[in-house]
């Protein structure tokens, strides 16, 4: 990062400024969350370098302004003054709605994921403080060159702004097209986990749970507690549980069953003399009940059947080991036990599926649908703060548009290309939310500017925004895309599809503000007020 801010800035003492910044955000990030309690986990190892990419956003607004004075003829004073007074309301509203977009990860049922939002938004807190404080301060200590270059001759940002208010009504619809498709592409999205799966293969753990898996009895346990009306060893509970473990036995993912009644039956056919045939269950209460007397006897000092059976002999355990299934087909697996039995086995009256894979299963549904709960949230606050911010609903809905677009993009890209949502995954939406309307926000905050303290038309204030804030808008987006593909180096799975896809919201983010953000604000104004007249803009104060 510090190295394609020192290309982009073109500023050896700003990328020092920024650092010092940087460093000192995660370091009171790590510091507070330790104070608190929060933990260090494989989900919320990220939590630096999300803050350093943050902080890095937040620090290139002022270096970009700075620069612009700097090049306009400014003093380094009264750059560094104007560069922290233009961008102060805009770096504010990016930090609360960025933390509050990482705080709705407190929905999650998942701990380390709601530590890595807190982790997160405690980092952005001080990044805020740091950016408005620390390093104006700093950048009115170091030596920094001015470069020539004024607002309005930066050629890049401009033929692109006109280029976008040429083809504004294209652009729209073709937006709004792509989004209508990727939206039907969201579908395609599986709700799903592999928690076997989560380490990449160079792992030890991965690798010892792919020999469990491809040599040994499987890496899937169900348990169940199987009740019955009167005592385990009544005849129709036996002929019960010795179907149930037969219909399990048939599913092709089983790998093993353990029940009671197979040791039931081998003590039958030791009993008389090894006999094939004997290999049965025992046709009344007392004859089962003395070949478990005499099974728990001739068990070694110490070992008796209470991992099998409950101590009033009234509900047995029945142990399922699976190959490597997802969360939704071991939750499908589990249902259609559970049917069974409801429809096939009268004497066991109750029977509920438990163990690891069964928990994993659930937590992972229930935090995919908490983190739903948590985007609206993030979506309804943000919406909120923008509003009252810019004072204005009108651009308070609009900005609406630029945020959630790029999540939709971002999803429905993902159904194409993957088409499989985890639980970790289910966290990038709020946390996607308060990355992504920064920019928005910059953009925002100076086309409102020109409009409200310049004078200047719905169409020159686009421009000016390009001109003032495309090229920082731009820095930020490669930043934070190339941070956050960081994490592909990651050997924990979940926090590489967590890189891949920030990543690919933050592109559409940039997309959506560029090409998306300008028509809907020139047509917007246009359509309140369509006898207003062009203004050409004089230097910008």
């Amino acid at each position: 990062m510090a190295l394609l801010l020192a290309i982009l800035t073109r500023s050896l003492m700003g990328v020092l400024a920024t650092s010092i910044i940087m460093i000192f955000s995660v370091l009171i990030s790590l510091g507070l969350g330790g104070w608190i309690g929060l933990v260090l986990s494989p989900s919320t190892a990220p939590a630096p370098t999300i803050v350093l990419m943050i902080v890095v956003a937040n620090c290139v607004h002022v270096l970009v302004a700075l620069q612009q004075r700097l090049g306009s003829g400014d003093t380094k004073k009264n750059a560094v003054k104007e560069s922290v007074r233009v961008n102060l309301h805009p770096i504010f509203l990016a930090s609360v709605t960025t933390a509050l977009g990482f705080l709705a990860m407190n929905f999650a049922e998942v701990p380390p994921h709601r530590h890595l939002g807190t982790f997160v938004a405690l980092g952005l807190l001080a990044s805020f403080m740091l950016s408005v404080t620390l390093l104006p301060a700093l950048l009115s200590l170091f030596p920094l060159r001015a470069q020539k270059v004024l607002v309005q001759d930066d050629p890049l940002m401009t033929r692109m702004a006109k280029g976008v208010l040429r083809h504004r009504k294209v652009l729209l619809m073709g937006s709004f097209l792509g989004v209508v498709m990727l939206t039907a592409l969201i579908p395609r999205n599986e709700l799903n986990d592999v928690f076997t799966l989560f380490f990449a293969k160079r792992v030890e753990f991965r690798q010892d749970m792919d020999f469990l898996d491809e040599r040994l009895g499987g890496n899937g346990i169900i348990e169940y507690s199987l009740v019955s009306a009167e005592n385990i060893a009544d005849p129709g509970f036996l002929a019960d549980v010795e179907a149930f473990a037969g219909w399990y036995r048939a599913q092709p993912a089983v790998r093993n069953v353990s029940a009671i009644t197979d040791t039931l039956k081998q003590v039958n056919q030791s009993l008389h003399g090894d006999d094939p045939d004997a290999y049965r269950l025992p046709s009344t209460t007392e004859l089962a009940m003395q070949y478990l007397l005499l099974y728990e006897f001739s068990l070694p000092v110490g070992l008796d059947l209470n991992n099998q059976v409950s101590l009033d002999k009234t509900s047995t355990r029945l142990t399922v080991t699976t190959s490597t299934l997802s969360s939704n087909e071991m939750l499908e697996l589990n249902q259609s036990a559970e049917q069974w039995i409801s429809d096939n086995a009268p004497n066991i009256i109750e029977a509920k599926g438990s163990g690891p894979a069964i928990l994993f299963s659930y937590i992972a549904q229930r935090s995919i649908k908490s983190m739903l709960l948590g985007t609206v949230f993030a979506l309804a606050g943000i919406s909120c703060v923008l509003v009252l911010a810019f004072r204005s609903l009108r651009l308070g809905l609009i900005s609406l548009v630029p945020n959630f677009m790029p999540i939709i993009i971002g999803f429905g890209v993902w159904g194409l290309a993957v088409g499989e949502i985890g639980s970790a995954l289910s966290v990038v939406a709020a946390m996607t939310i308060g990355i992504v309307v920064d920019d928005t926000v910059h953009f925002l905050s100076k086309y409102r500017r020109c409009r409200k303290e310049l004078g200047y038309d719905p169409e020159q204030a686009v421009i000016y925004s390009f001109q003032t804030v495309g090229k920082a808008i731009l820095m930020t987006t490669i930043i934070l895309a190339a941070g956050f593909l960081i994490l592909v180096f990651s050997p924990f799975i979940p926090t590489i599809q967590v890189g891949i896809l920030v990543s690919i919201i933050i592109v559409a983010a940039l997309l959506c503000d560029y090409l998306t953000l300008p028509p809907i604000l020139v047509i917007a104004d246009r359509f309140i007020n369509p006898q207003s007249k062009l203004t050409e803009p004089g230097q910008p104060g």
